[in-house]
Protein backbone atom coordinates (compact mmCIF):
# COMPACT_ATOMS: atom_id res chain seq x y z
CA UNK A 1 0.00 0.00 0.00
CA UNK A 2 1.21 3.00 -1.23
CA UNK A 3 1.38 6.71 0.35
CA UNK A 4 0.62 10.18 -1.66
CA UNK A 5 1.02 13.31 -0.31
CA UNK A 6 -1.20 15.39 -1.57
CA UNK A 7 -0.95 19.13 -0.59
CA UNK A 8 -4.35 21.69 -1.00
CA UNK A 9 -3.70 25.18 -1.17
CA UNK A 10 -5.70 28.08 0.02
CA UNK A 11 -8.36 28.53 -2.70
CA UNK A 12 -8.58 24.66 -2.34
CA UNK A 13 -9.98 24.71 0.40
CA UNK A 14 -11.14 28.31 0.46
CA UNK A 15 -14.64 27.26 1.16
CA UNK A 16 -16.80 24.50 3.28
CA UNK A 17 -18.15 23.63 -0.25
CA UNK A 18 -14.36 23.34 -1.38
CA UNK A 19 -13.25 21.58 1.64
CA UNK A 20 -16.39 19.03 0.90
CA UNK A 21 -14.78 18.67 -2.61
CA UNK A 22 -11.03 17.85 -0.98
CA UNK A 23 -12.57 15.28 0.86
CA UNK A 24 -14.01 13.28 -1.91
CA UNK A 25 -10.79 13.50 -3.71
CA UNK A 26 -9.17 11.61 -0.65
CA UNK A 27 -11.56 9.90 -1.00
CA UNK A 28 -11.22 8.99 -4.49
CA UNK A 29 -7.26 8.17 -4.17
CA UNK A 30 -7.56 5.67 -0.99
CA UNK A 31 -10.42 3.92 -3.01
CA UNK A 32 -7.76 3.15 -5.19
CA UNK A 33 -5.62 1.91 -2.42
CA UNK A 34 -3.31 4.17 -1.30
CA UNK A 35 -2.81 5.76 1.92
CA UNK A 36 -2.92 9.37 2.09
CA UNK A 37 -1.36 12.31 3.96
CA UNK A 38 -3.03 15.54 3.09
CA UNK A 39 -1.26 18.72 3.92
CA UNK A 40 -3.45 21.89 3.94
CA UNK A 41 -2.79 25.54 3.31
CA UNK A 42 -4.87 28.31 5.38
CA UNK A 43 -8.35 28.93 3.82
CA UNK A 44 -7.81 31.53 0.43
CA UNK A 45 -7.35 35.16 2.14
CA UNK A 46 -6.85 34.21 5.96
CA UNK A 47 -3.22 34.47 6.05
CA UNK A 48 -3.97 38.36 4.70
CA UNK A 49 -6.45 38.84 6.94
CA UNK A 50 -4.17 38.10 9.92
CA UNK A 51 -1.29 39.89 8.23
CA UNK A 52 -3.61 43.29 8.33
CA UNK A 53 -5.03 42.53 11.69
CA UNK A 54 -1.19 42.38 13.17
CA UNK A 55 -0.50 45.50 11.13
CA UNK A 56 -3.05 47.28 12.58
CA UNK A 57 -1.97 46.56 15.81
CA UNK A 58 1.87 47.41 15.23
CA UNK A 59 3.85 48.67 11.80
CA UNK A 60 6.66 46.34 12.88
CA UNK A 61 5.25 43.60 14.68
CA UNK A 62 6.75 41.09 16.51
CA UNK A 63 8.56 38.35 14.24
CA UNK A 64 7.92 35.62 17.07
CA UNK A 65 4.33 36.79 17.61
CA UNK A 66 3.52 37.31 13.97
CA UNK A 67 4.60 33.71 13.33
CA UNK A 68 2.45 32.23 16.24
CA UNK A 69 -0.61 34.62 14.97
CA UNK A 70 -0.23 33.50 10.92
CA UNK A 71 0.15 29.58 11.98
CA UNK A 72 -3.37 29.63 13.46
CA UNK A 73 -4.79 29.97 9.58
CA UNK A 74 -3.90 26.48 9.15
CA UNK A 75 -5.24 24.62 11.98
CA UNK A 76 -8.81 25.49 11.27
CA UNK A 77 -8.49 24.20 7.62
CA UNK A 78 -7.05 21.10 8.94
CA UNK A 79 -9.72 20.99 11.44
CA UNK A 80 -12.69 21.38 9.12
CA UNK A 81 -11.36 18.95 6.65
CA UNK A 82 -11.26 16.19 9.61
CA UNK A 83 -14.56 16.73 9.80
CA UNK A 84 -15.71 16.31 6.61
CA UNK A 85 -13.61 13.21 6.28
CA UNK A 86 -15.25 11.64 9.83
CA UNK A 87 -18.79 13.18 8.58
CA UNK A 88 -18.63 10.44 5.78
CA UNK A 89 -17.64 7.06 8.03
CA UNK A 90 -13.29 7.89 7.06
CA UNK A 91 -11.43 7.62 9.85
CA UNK A 92 -9.04 10.95 10.00
CA UNK A 93 -6.92 12.99 12.49
CA UNK A 94 -5.49 16.57 11.94
CA UNK A 95 -1.69 17.67 13.22
CA UNK A 96 -0.02 20.36 13.50
CA UNK A 97 3.73 20.30 12.83
CA UNK A 98 5.46 20.30 16.34
CA UNK A 99 2.79 17.08 16.52
CA UNK A 100 4.53 15.53 13.37
CA UNK A 101 8.00 16.30 14.51
CA UNK A 102 8.47 18.95 11.89
CA UNK A 103 11.31 21.00 13.38
CA UNK A 104 12.86 23.89 12.11
CA UNK A 105 15.53 26.43 12.71
CA UNK A 106 14.35 29.69 14.51
CA UNK A 107 14.47 32.14 11.52
CA UNK A 108 10.73 33.53 12.32
CA UNK A 109 8.88 34.00 9.19
CA UNK A 110 11.32 32.32 6.69
CA UNK A 111 12.28 29.32 8.49
CA UNK A 112 14.16 25.85 7.10
CA UNK A 113 13.23 23.18 7.88
CA UNK A 114 15.95 20.39 9.72
CA UNK A 115 14.29 17.60 9.68
CA UNK A 116 10.77 15.85 10.38
CA UNK A 117 9.99 12.54 12.53
CA UNK A 118 7.98 10.43 10.84
CA UNK A 119 6.50 8.35 13.47
CA UNK A 120 3.85 9.71 14.62
CA UNK A 121 2.17 9.61 11.29
CA UNK A 122 3.56 6.62 10.44
CA UNK A 123 1.59 5.38 13.42
CA UNK A 124 -1.61 6.87 12.10
CA UNK A 125 -1.61 5.82 8.70
CA UNK A 126 -0.81 2.06 9.70
CA UNK A 127 -4.41 2.45 12.11
CA UNK A 128 -6.15 3.17 8.72
CA UNK A 129 -6.56 6.90 9.16
CA UNK A 130 -5.77 9.93 6.87
CA UNK A 131 -3.37 12.15 7.88
CA UNK A 132 -4.07 15.75 7.63
CA UNK A 133 -1.25 18.08 8.32
CA UNK A 134 -1.05 21.41 8.70
CA UNK A 135 1.48 22.98 6.02
CA UNK A 136 3.55 26.55 6.19
CA UNK A 137 4.50 26.05 10.31
CA UNK A 138 7.16 24.43 11.78
CA UNK A 139 8.50 24.10 15.32
CA UNK A 140 12.22 24.91 16.25
CA UNK A 141 13.86 23.47 18.76
CA UNK A 142 12.97 25.57 21.62
CA UNK A 143 9.10 24.68 21.23
CA UNK A 144 8.34 28.03 19.15
CA UNK A 145 6.15 27.87 16.59
CA UNK A 146 8.00 28.92 13.32
CA UNK A 147 6.72 29.81 9.75
CA UNK A 148 8.10 28.90 6.53
CA UNK A 149 7.73 31.95 4.32
CA UNK A 150 6.16 32.24 0.88
CA UNK A 151 4.98 28.94 -0.47
CA UNK A 152 5.50 27.54 2.67
CA UNK A 153 2.93 24.67 2.32
CA UNK A 154 4.05 22.96 -1.12
CA UNK A 155 7.63 23.27 0.67
CA UNK A 156 5.68 21.60 3.71
CA UNK A 157 4.04 18.70 1.66
CA UNK A 158 7.50 18.13 -0.47
CA UNK A 159 9.71 17.65 2.88
CA UNK A 160 6.74 15.11 4.51
CA UNK A 161 6.67 13.19 1.58
CA UNK A 162 10.31 12.90 1.16
CA UNK A 163 10.38 11.43 5.03
CA UNK A 164 7.08 8.88 4.51
CA UNK A 165 9.14 7.40 1.28
CA UNK A 166 6.08 8.27 -0.60
CA UNK A 167 5.29 7.15 -3.90
CA UNK A 168 4.15 10.77 -5.15
CA UNK A 169 3.95 14.36 -3.43
CA UNK A 170 0.35 16.01 -5.58
CA UNK A 171 0.39 19.62 -5.41
CA UNK A 172 -3.76 20.51 -6.24
CA UNK A 173 -3.73 23.67 -6.99
CA UNK A 174 -6.55 26.73 -9.18
CA UNK A 175 -5.08 25.18 -12.32
CA UNK A 176 -4.54 21.81 -14.42
CA UNK A 177 -1.01 21.83 -14.75
CA UNK A 178 2.16 23.93 -15.94
CA UNK A 179 1.60 25.92 -18.69
CA UNK A 180 4.44 27.25 -21.63
CA UNK A 181 3.08 30.76 -19.79
CA UNK A 182 0.29 32.32 -18.19
CA UNK A 183 -3.19 31.11 -20.10
CA UNK A 184 -4.57 34.33 -18.61
CA UNK A 185 -2.15 36.10 -20.79
CA UNK A 186 -1.85 34.25 -24.05
CA UNK A 187 -4.80 31.99 -24.83
CA UNK A 188 -2.74 29.60 -26.87
CA UNK A 189 -0.52 28.84 -23.82
CA UNK A 190 -0.48 24.73 -23.89
CA UNK A 191 -0.20 21.94 -20.59
CA UNK A 192 2.78 20.47 -20.87
CA UNK A 193 2.43 16.80 -20.02
CA UNK A 194 6.10 16.92 -18.34
CA UNK A 195 8.43 19.31 -17.57
CA UNK A 196 12.33 18.45 -16.08
CA UNK A 197 12.94 18.91 -12.44
CA UNK A 198 15.62 21.74 -14.21
CA UNK A 199 12.96 23.70 -16.12
CA UNK A 200 10.82 23.61 -13.30
CA UNK A 201 13.43 24.58 -11.01
CA UNK A 202 14.17 27.91 -13.06
CA UNK A 203 10.71 28.33 -13.66
CA UNK A 204 9.85 28.55 -10.10
CA UNK A 205 12.37 30.81 -9.27
CA UNK A 206 11.73 32.90 -11.90
CA UNK A 207 7.89 33.13 -11.60
CA UNK A 208 5.93 30.73 -12.14
CA UNK A 209 3.19 30.87 -9.42
CA UNK A 210 2.84 26.80 -9.92
CA UNK A 211 5.23 25.93 -7.02
CA UNK A 212 7.55 27.16 -5.06
CA UNK A 213 11.37 27.30 -5.39
CA UNK A 214 12.42 26.30 -2.32
CA UNK A 215 9.68 22.99 -2.47
CA UNK A 216 11.37 21.90 -6.06
CA UNK A 217 14.53 22.36 -4.28
CA UNK A 218 13.85 20.10 -1.93
CA UNK A 219 12.16 17.78 -4.19
CA UNK A 220 15.53 17.33 -5.93
CA UNK A 221 17.11 16.91 -3.02
CA UNK A 222 15.36 13.94 -2.53
CA UNK A 223 14.38 12.99 -5.29
CA UNK A 224 10.76 12.93 -4.73
CA UNK A 225 8.26 12.44 -7.92
CA UNK A 226 6.08 15.75 -7.62
CA UNK A 227 2.74 16.07 -9.94
CA UNK A 228 0.75 19.46 -10.45
CA UNK A 229 -2.93 19.30 -10.43
CA UNK A 230 -6.07 21.09 -9.79
CA UNK A 231 -8.84 20.71 -7.49
CA UNK A 232 -11.38 21.69 -9.48
CA UNK A 233 -11.29 19.47 -12.49
CA UNK A 234 -9.84 15.89 -12.86
CA UNK A 235 -7.15 15.13 -15.13
CA UNK A 236 -3.18 14.07 -15.02
CA UNK A 237 -1.72 17.35 -14.47
CA UNK A 238 1.88 18.06 -15.09
CA UNK A 239 4.38 15.55 -14.02
CA UNK A 240 8.05 16.65 -12.73
CA UNK A 241 10.30 14.56 -14.35
CA UNK A 242 13.44 13.46 -12.60
CA UNK A 243 15.23 11.62 -15.18
CA UNK A 244 16.56 13.06 -18.18
CA UNK A 245 15.82 15.85 -20.03
CA UNK A 246 12.64 16.21 -22.05
CA UNK A 247 12.95 15.36 -25.25
CA UNK A 248 11.73 17.89 -27.68
CA UNK A 249 12.31 19.37 -31.00
CA UNK A 250 11.83 23.27 -29.38
CA UNK A 251 14.58 24.78 -27.40
CA UNK A 252 12.36 26.64 -25.50
CA UNK A 253 10.18 24.93 -23.03
CA UNK A 254 8.16 27.90 -21.46
CA UNK A 255 8.31 31.82 -20.73
CA UNK A 256 7.85 32.70 -17.12
CA UNK A 257 7.86 36.66 -15.66
CA UNK A 258 8.68 38.37 -12.37
CA UNK A 259 6.64 41.33 -11.72
CA UNK A 260 8.07 42.61 -8.91
CA UNK A 261 11.59 43.36 -10.19
CA UNK A 262 13.78 46.39 -9.04
CA UNK A 263 17.44 47.15 -10.15
CA UNK A 264 20.21 49.39 -8.86
CA UNK A 265 23.36 50.58 -10.39
CA UNK A 266 26.39 51.72 -8.63
CA UNK A 267 28.86 53.95 -10.53
CA UNK A 268 32.34 55.03 -9.84
CA UNK A 269 33.58 52.31 -8.02
CA UNK A 270 36.74 53.18 -6.14
CA UNK A 271 37.44 49.70 -4.48
CA UNK A 272 35.99 46.93 -6.23
CA UNK A 273 36.76 44.31 -3.53
CA UNK A 274 35.69 46.61 -0.55
CA UNK A 275 32.71 47.72 -2.24
CA UNK A 276 31.42 44.06 -2.73
CA UNK A 277 32.56 42.75 0.40
CA UNK A 278 31.10 45.62 2.64
CA UNK A 279 27.72 46.06 0.03
CA UNK A 280 26.84 41.99 -0.33
CA UNK A 281 27.36 41.69 3.86
CA UNK A 282 25.14 44.10 4.62
CA UNK A 283 22.63 42.84 1.99
CA UNK A 284 22.51 39.67 3.75
CA UNK A 285 22.55 40.79 7.07
CA UNK A 286 19.23 43.04 6.17
CA UNK A 287 17.98 39.97 4.25
CA UNK A 288 17.91 40.97 0.98
CA UNK A 289 18.26 38.31 -1.69
CA UNK A 290 19.86 39.28 -4.92
CA UNK A 291 19.03 37.94 -8.26
CA UNK A 292 20.93 38.92 -11.35
CA UNK A 293 24.36 40.74 -10.90
CA UNK A 294 26.13 42.60 -13.89
CA UNK A 295 29.57 44.35 -13.57
CA UNK A 296 31.38 46.42 -16.14
CA UNK A 297 35.26 46.85 -16.55
CA UNK A 298 37.01 48.71 -18.64
CA UNK A 299 40.53 48.51 -18.90
CA UNK A 300 40.51 46.04 -16.68
CA UNK A 301 39.15 48.55 -14.07
CA UNK A 302 35.18 47.77 -12.54
CA UNK A 303 33.58 51.37 -13.29
CA UNK A 304 30.40 50.24 -12.44
CA UNK A 305 27.92 47.14 -10.98
CA UNK A 306 24.26 46.14 -11.33
CA UNK A 307 21.94 44.21 -9.62
CA UNK A 308 18.66 42.96 -8.98
CA UNK A 309 16.10 41.88 -5.99
CA UNK A 310 13.02 42.09 -5.00
CA UNK A 311 10.57 45.45 -5.32
CA UNK A 312 9.60 45.11 -1.48
CA UNK A 313 13.36 45.40 -0.96
CA UNK A 314 14.30 48.15 -2.98
CA UNK A 315 14.31 50.85 -0.32
CA UNK A 316 16.05 49.08 2.16
CA UNK A 317 18.96 48.37 -0.53
CA UNK A 318 19.08 51.75 -1.36
CA UNK A 319 19.76 52.95 1.93
CA UNK A 320 22.46 50.38 1.92
CA UNK A 321 24.06 52.05 -1.06
CA UNK A 322 23.56 55.61 0.06
CA UNK A 323 25.96 54.68 3.02
CA UNK A 324 27.95 53.46 1.04
CA UNK A 325 28.52 56.65 -0.91
CA UNK A 326 28.67 58.29 2.08
CA UNK A 327 31.97 56.46 2.86
CA UNK A 328 33.38 57.22 -0.38
CA UNK A 329 33.58 53.71 -2.39
CA UNK A 330 31.75 54.97 -5.04
CA UNK A 331 30.34 57.77 -6.84
CA UNK A 332 26.49 57.64 -7.42
CA UNK A 333 23.75 55.27 -7.93
CA UNK A 334 20.93 55.44 -9.57
CA UNK A 335 17.65 52.74 -9.48
CA UNK A 336 13.88 51.74 -10.80
CA UNK A 337 11.63 49.67 -9.01
CA UNK A 338 9.00 49.16 -11.66
CA UNK A 339 10.93 46.61 -14.23
CA UNK A 340 9.47 43.09 -15.04
CA UNK A 341 11.84 40.09 -15.33
CA UNK A 342 11.04 37.72 -18.30
CA UNK A 343 13.03 34.12 -18.76
CA UNK A 344 13.12 31.82 -21.95
CA UNK A 345 13.23 28.34 -20.11
CA UNK A 346 14.06 24.88 -22.14
CA UNK A 347 16.78 22.18 -21.88
CA UNK A 348 17.38 22.75 -25.60
CA UNK A 349 18.79 26.44 -25.12
CA UNK A 350 22.27 24.88 -23.87
CA UNK A 351 22.75 23.19 -27.22
CA UNK A 352 20.91 25.41 -29.46
CA UNK A 353 22.42 28.73 -30.62
CA UNK A 354 19.42 30.54 -32.27
CA UNK A 355 17.37 31.32 -29.12
CA UNK A 356 19.53 34.47 -28.48
CA UNK A 357 19.06 35.39 -32.05
CA UNK A 358 15.35 34.87 -31.90
CA UNK A 359 14.78 36.57 -29.05
CA UNK A 360 16.19 40.03 -30.05
CA UNK A 361 14.65 39.98 -33.51
CA UNK A 362 11.66 39.47 -31.41
CA UNK A 363 12.59 42.55 -28.97
CA UNK A 364 13.55 44.57 -32.66
CA UNK A 365 10.29 43.31 -34.26
CA UNK A 366 7.79 45.06 -31.58
CA UNK A 367 10.34 47.87 -30.62
CA UNK A 368 11.11 46.84 -27.54
CA UNK A 369 14.14 47.99 -25.27
CA UNK A 370 15.95 45.86 -22.80
CA UNK A 371 17.41 46.72 -19.98
CA UNK A 372 19.18 43.98 -18.50
CA UNK A 373 20.28 40.46 -20.08
CA UNK A 374 21.71 37.28 -17.77
CA UNK A 375 21.76 33.55 -18.73
CA UNK A 376 22.75 29.82 -17.85
CA UNK A 377 22.61 26.79 -19.39
CA UNK A 378 18.53 26.45 -19.65
CA UNK A 379 17.58 29.88 -19.21
CA UNK A 380 17.77 33.53 -20.68
CA UNK A 381 16.72 36.43 -18.44
CA UNK A 382 15.85 39.83 -19.27
CA UNK A 383 14.34 42.80 -17.56
CA UNK A 384 11.86 44.87 -19.44
CA UNK A 385 9.00 47.62 -18.61
CA UNK A 386 5.71 46.30 -17.16
CA UNK A 387 3.71 47.73 -20.04
CA UNK A 388 5.16 46.22 -22.85
CA UNK A 389 5.24 42.84 -20.88
CA UNK A 390 1.92 41.07 -22.02
CA UNK A 391 2.83 41.95 -25.44
CA UNK A 392 6.09 40.18 -25.56
CA UNK A 393 4.70 37.25 -24.03
CA UNK A 394 2.54 36.84 -26.92
CA UNK A 395 5.09 37.23 -29.05
CA UNK A 396 7.60 35.45 -27.95
CA UNK A 397 5.21 32.73 -27.44
CA UNK A 398 4.46 32.81 -31.34
CA UNK A 399 7.73 33.21 -31.99
CA UNK A 400 9.40 30.05 -30.53
CA UNK A 401 5.74 28.44 -31.52
CA UNK A 402 4.70 26.93 -27.82
CA UNK A 403 1.63 26.10 -28.78
CA UNK A 404 2.52 23.11 -31.00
Amino acid sequence: MAIIVQKFGGTSVGSLERIEAVAEQIIQTKSRGHQVVAVLSAMSGETNRLLDLAHQLDANPSPRELDMLLASGEQVSISLLAMALIKRGYSAVSLLANQIGLRTNNRFNKARIKYIDNTRMLTELQQGHVVIVAGFQGCDDEGNVTTLGRGGSDTSAVAIAASLQAKECQIFTDVDGVYTTDPRIEAQAKKLDQVSFEEMLEMASSGAKVLHSRSVEFAGAHKMPLRVLSSFKSGSGTKINFNEANLTNNPVTAIASQKDEAMLTLFGISNDSLLKKELFLALAEADIEVDMIQQASINHKSNDLIFTLHRNDYLKADEIVNGLIRSNLLDKSCGDDKLVKMSLIGSGIRSNTKVSRQLFECLHENNIELFLISSSEIKISFLVKPQVHDLLVKALHQKFKLDQ
